[in-house]
C-alpha cells in the first residue's frame, strides 16, 4: 500500500495530470510539470503523510524504528509541519504564485529527509522507499527551480 501511494503521488499521477494539462491547454512543459509534481509529489503526498502522523503517530515511529510512545507527541508535531507545507502545494493549483515557494520548501524538506535516510547505517524497506523517493521528488523540483528561475 504504502509503495503504490508513493509511486501513484511522485510519478503516475503527475505525468498523467502533466500529459492532460499538456493537451487540453498547451504550456510550457518546465512550468506545467513543475505545477503537477510540485501538487501531487508535496502536496497530496505529504499532506497524506501528514494525515497519518498526526492521527497514527505510531507508524511513523515504526518506520524510523522509535519505540518509546512518549515519541507520538513530536511525531504529531512533524505532521503539523507537514501538513503547512503541504497545504501551500495544494493551493498552488488555485493561485500559481504559490508553486515556486511550495516547490522550493518541498524541495528542501523532501531533500533533508532523504539525505537522513541515507546516512542511516541500517534502513528497513520503507526507509528505502522514503530515501528513494525523497530524493528522487527533491532533485526534480531543483531542476524545475533551476529551469524557472536560469
Amino acid at each position: 500500500m504504502y509503495l503504490g501511494v508513493v509511486i501513484a503521488t511522485m510519478l503516475v499521477l503527475p505525468l498523467v495530470s502533466l500529459g492532460i494539462d499538456l493537451v487540453m491547454h498547451g504550456g510550457w512543459v518546465v512550468a506545467l510539470a513543475g505545477k503537477w509534481f510540485t501538487f501531487w509529489g508535496v502536496g497530496v503526498r505529504i499532506m497524506l503523510a501528514a494525515v497519518k502522523q498526526m492521527t497514527q503517530p505510531e507508524f511513523t515511529r515504526r518506520i524510523l524504528k522509535i519505540e518509546d510512545p512518549r515519541a507520538n507527541i513530536v511525531v504529531r508535531e512533524l505532521g503539523f509541519a507537514n501538513a503547512s507545507i503541504a497545504s501551500l502545494a495544494l493551493l498552488s493549483l488555485a493561485w500559481p504564485p504559490f508553486v515556486a515557494p511550495a516547490a522550493l520548501a518541498g524541495a528542501l524538506f523532501l531533500g533533508l529527509a532523504g539525505i537522513q535516510h541515507a546516512v542511516q547505517a541500517e534502513r528497513n524497506a520503507k526507509e528505502t522507499i522514503a530515501m528513494v523517493s525523497d530524493l528522487g521528488m527533491a532533485g526534480l523540483l531543483a531542476l524545475f527551480l533551476v529551469g524557472l528561475f536560469f
